[in-house]
């Protein structure tokens, strides 16, 4: 016995848009199954005698869809086992139909042939019903598994499988991410069919309609509006485009990777004194302007024929997947230090040859106290490194020494003096790194400190009608212990 499911569609509105084959096949099945009988031609073929067996009562069993949907697919393969069945869905089975996509799927694994009949798109009475022409552009979307990083807001959008006010509620919220909350929006129910219609309404009220149903699609005009469009990665990629093409602007047309290079550091700052100072706002500010200088550099690629954007996007996706086999793979990690273990083997395994040194990886543009703190990390992994404090502790103060006694006046002393001063700080960074704590982090709350001091001495003195020069520094000092104090320290 050939095992075989056919799955025929019922079409997109009234008996009258069915087509005859499917119409004699829906009679003369022994046994027909539906998805749902909320479809406008069933009560029509009741009345000539339809028989059927519908899923309708599975919907009642979950809170996901998908598992709907599984347990319709595998309902179906088992009773293809024993059994001809033939499977009926609304519209045209290969359009927004997941179960007919689950049996497709899983259907050749267990030996059941599965063929697909005819039936109208629901989308063909809706493209009428909208008069909108496809070929402009537009998306199909489902509505029980809708992402904001779908919308493709200046194409049409069609939403379907909106069946009631809870996915309607989420749909509304996932186009809030990206649309106005009065942006008018289409709710279209029965396309085509004699009960066909369609109510135009402000997207907040969208999970507010009671005419919502199994047939109903909830259409997004496209967007129009610039200052919506604004939102769109394509659209920040476009402007770039257009500041460095033939009429763009002279400055951007002009830059290198070189030139930008300053910019990209200056930025990078920025956005640590955003979050330092816990300013939200900022911070989206200044993540636009790294963002910005990324696509710049993206830009110039693209115009000098060597890489995109995608490109970009591609090679850090990639890595992120690969370098991230415990949430993309089947690796089990404990905890983020064996995260990281892994992370550093994966990186060894992507670079093939072993460096030509241990303290490779550590960038020359990188501020120096910074790269100090690398390069010592690096050494640590291999055993350079102390095991305790007080051997660091001792190097510092030796540093110290060697530093002071090259301070003799002339002019090598100076030059010797300079060499040590560099050693005391390259030291001191190997004590903050055993005590974990990071140098630019506690070299930034100082600077923070004496900046928020000294401005509170310069309140002092401008109150004070005199200038600078008038006070001594044993004065100035004594607003500096006034600042300490009103800090509590």
């Amino acid at each position: 016995m050939v095992k075989k499911i056919e799955i025929v569609g019922l079409g997109a509105g009234d008996l009258e848009q069915l087509p005859v084959g499917v119409y004699k096949k829906l009679l003369q099945a022994p046994q027909l199954f539906l998805r749902t009988k909320e479809h406008p031609v069933i009560p029509e073929l009741e009345k000539e005698g339809l028989s059927y067996t519908s899923f309708d009562s599975v919907y009642e069993k979950y809170d996901q869809f998908e598992a709907v949907y599984e347990e319709i697919a595998r309902t179906l393969l088992n009773l293809a086992h024993t059994e001809a069945v033939i499977y009926a869905v609304p519209g045209h089975p290969l359009v927004a139909e997941r179960t007919v996509q689950l049996l497709l799927e899983y259907g050749p694994k267990e030996e059941v042939e599965i063929t697909i009949g005819g039936g109208q798109s629901f989308l063909d009475a809706l493209f009428a019903s909208l008069k909108i022409d496809p070929v402009e552009g537009f998306q199909l979307l489902d509505g029980t598994a809708l992402a904001s990083s779908q919308l493709q807001i200046d194409q049409h959008i069609i939403i379907s499988q909106v069946y009631d006010q809870f996915v309607a509620s989420n749909v509304k919220l996932t186009l809030m991410e990206k649309l106005p909350d009065d942006y008018q929006v289409y709710i279209v129910t029965a396309a085509g069919s004699k009960k066909e219609h369609i109510e135009k309404l402000p997207l907040y009220e969208l999970d507010r309609n009671i005419s919502i149903n199994n047939l109903t699609s909830v259409y997004v005009p496209p967007v129009t509006e610039e200052e919506i469009l604004l939102k769109n990665f394509s659209k920040l990629c476009a402007i770039i485009s257009e500041l460095r093409g033939p009429n763009g602007c002279p400055w951007d047309k002009e830059q290198t990777h070189e030139s930008l290079k300053k910019y990209l550091i200056e930025e990078t700052y920025e956005v640590i004194d955003a979050i330092d100072s816990e300013d939200i706002d900022h911070l989206i500010e200044e993540l636009g302007d790294v963002l910005l200088q990324v696509l710049l550099h993206a830009q110039i690629g693209e115009d000098d024929g060597y890489f995109s954007i995608d490109d970009v996007i591609e090679g850090v996706s990639a890595k992120m997947i690969r370098r991230h086999p415990h949430v993309f793979g089947n690796v089990s990690v404990a905890n983020s230090e064996e995260v990281l273990q892994n992370w550093q083997e994966i990186k060894k395994q992507e670079k093939g040859e072993a460096p030509s040194t241990i303290l490779e990886g550590v960038s020359k543009s990188l501020p120096n106290l910074l790269r100090a703190y690398e390069l010592q990390k690096k050494a640590a992994k291999v055993g350079f490194d102390w095991q305790e404090i007080a051997p660091a502790l001792a190097k510092v103060k030796e540093e110290l020494e060697e530093f002071v006694n090259e301070l003799d006046g002339t002019v090598e002393g100076l030059e010797r003096a300079k060499r040590e001063f560099g050693d005391i700080l390259f030291a001191f960074v190997n004590v903050a790194r055993f005590l974990k704590i990071h140098p630019e982090e506690a070299l930034y709350e100082t600077n923070e400190k004496f900046t928020r001091r000294f401005q509170y001495i310069e309140e002092k003195v401008k109150a004070s009608g005199r200038p600078f020069e008038d006070y001594t520094l044993e004065e100035l000092d004594q607003f500096w212990d006034e600042a300490k104090r009103k800090e509590g320290k």
